[in-house]
């Protein structure tokens, strides 16, 4: 059998099931069959490897948004709350 291509291992799938007579009596008088199978059983590896990478690539990415938003918040709230207790004028009181 070959490798699950969802197998995370890094290692490459090795073929361990022997492929029977009558299999590859078929395949050998039909190479684009083959060819049509292989290509398309790579490209589901392909778009399972690509949609599982884009899923970690936003995980990754909406943890970093969160992460400098709690780094900013601090900041955020100190110019809010500044600008709350300022007059309709836009000066500090003190400043008179």
């Amino acid at each position: 059998m070959i490798g699950d291509p969802g197998d995370e291992t890094g290692e490459i799938p090795i073929l361990t099931d022997a492929v029977g007579d009558e299999n590859s009596a078929s395949l050998a008088a039909n190479p684009r069959a083959l060819q049509s199978a292989i290509v398309v059983e790579v490209l589901k590896a392909a778009d399972s490897l690509l949609h599982q990478a884009a899923r970690e690539i936003e995980a990754t990415l909406f943890e970093n948004v969160f992460d400098r938003l709690r780094a900013q918040l601090p900041e955020i709230i100190d110019r809010v709350l500044v600008d709350q207790a300022l007059p309709q004028g836009g000066r500090p009181s003190g400043d008179d």
